[in-house]
């Protein structure tokens, strides 16, 4: 492999790693409220049957 070609490499591979590494910590350390994580709608007697 020539030289251009493995720094080519190497600069490819590390910024999808870059991103790869960002996008990681930004969905682990965001500060959403424990209250609206999910959302579960109740489910009626009469509606059992239909689901």
């Amino acid at each position: 492999m020539t030289t251009a070609g493995l720094l080519f490499m190497l600069i490819s591979v590390g910024a999808v790693t870059a991103l790869f590494v960002w996008c990681l910590v930004k969905v682990l350390t965001g500060k959403k409220n424990p209250d609206h994580l999910a959302h579960v709608e109740p489910i009626e007697a009469k509606d059992i049957d239909r689901r």
